[in-house]
């Protein structure tokens, strides 16, 4: 039996695309009252469309608001947080650091410092990036060194940092997640690579890469994050003060995921290199076995299958406008 279950339990970011997949899996769940907080409605968004703020209690508000995210903490008595709610476009926080680094990382303080307050938490699942290893991270390890040095980057090393601070310094019964690039139904980011190749395949339009195409990264499909989360969760007890890496072992360079998610769909994607992006990690991929030995955690989607079911998604969202 989940240990989730009947329990209340805040999503922060709830209408984004990993935020709108976690819900659908706790209202499949015999969980208790979902509190999904967002700061604006995309009627757009998978969050929507589906109709899940119709399940779920929709509270608005912002990260950089500390009041609000205590009283939302303790009104609601709360008993587990998934903090996903970022800035989490490398390009945006490049040309806007500040909105960037209030967001992530006193975003994350208000976050645990509301859940350090209540009596009512269980259990706190923080989510980080393989972007907090900054540009040493092949086959990164959990226990290396987090050294970002571009601002979205360095946002993610620091929400990292900031929360096993609290689990060590106040006994918070906090985790940290680790993943690879996300894509899955749902992500209307379409300057991230999976959106921008699947508007580009279905409108016949031509994909502007920023980087040289030489970019390599670990891809993994958005159901296999939410049961990363999952798992974090009802495996606290084991998990608290730790972070975890996930990923699926799908690395590849841009131009490689152009060429397979070109095979897989049956469609030619056009691109054009403009390689203007600033202070990229060149190369990065995660070891994922701390998530395997200690949770039992596996990634369980073939990439094929992954790019289809969000291929058919995009087709449906794109072909009608």
């Amino acid at each position: 039996m989940s240990n989730l279950r009947g329990k209340t339990i805040l999503v922060t970011g709830a209408t984004g695309l990993v935020g709108s997949h976690l819900i659908e899996r706790l209202l499949s769940m015999d969980t208790g009252r979902i509190i999904a907080l967002s700061r604006s409605r995309d009627p757009e968004a998978y969050f929507f469309k589906n109709n899940f703020d119709e399940k779920v209690v929709v509270v608005n508000g912002d990260l950089k608001d500390r009041e609000r995210i205590a009283d939302v903490i303790t009104k609601y008595e709360v008993n587990y947080i998934f903090h996903i709610a970022a800035q989490p476009i490398v390009a945006t926080a490049f040309i806007n650091p500040y909105e960037t680094l209030a967001t992530n990382i006193m975003g994350t303080v208000h976050i645990l410092e509301a859940a350090r307050m209540s009596p009512y938490i269980h259990g706190v699942v923080v989510a980080s990036s393989d972007k907090a290893y900054g540009k040493d991270c092949l086959t990164a390890l959990e226990d290396q060194p987090l050294r970002g040095d571009h601002p979205y980057d360095v946002s993610k090393s620091c929400t990292d940092l900031l929360a096993l601070t609290y689990a060590k310094t106040y006994n918070l019964p906090v985790t940290v997640s680790r993943f690879g690039n996300i894509f899955g139904p749902g992500d209307l980011n379409f300057n991230r690579i999976v959106p921008g190749m699947m508007k580009a395949a279905i409108k016949n339009e031509v994909l502007e890469l920023r980087s040289d195409g030489n970019f390599k990264r670990d891809y993994v499909y958005v159901k296999d994050v939410v049961d990363g989360y999952i798992s974090l969760a009802e495996q606290m007890e084991k998990a608290k003060g730790e972070a975890f890496n996930f990923s699926s072992g799908f690395n590849f360079s841009v131009l490689d995921l152009i060429a397979k998610v070109s095979q897989v769909i049956g469609a030619k994607i056009e691109y054009k290199i403009v390689n203007n992006q600033k202070n990229e990690i060149p190369e990065q991929s995660l070891n994922f076995e701390k998530a395997e030995k200690i949770l039992g955690w596996k990634s369980k989607y073939d990439f094929n299958q992954g790019i289809l079911e969000t291929y058919s998604w995009y087709k449906d969202q794109l072909q009608s406008k």
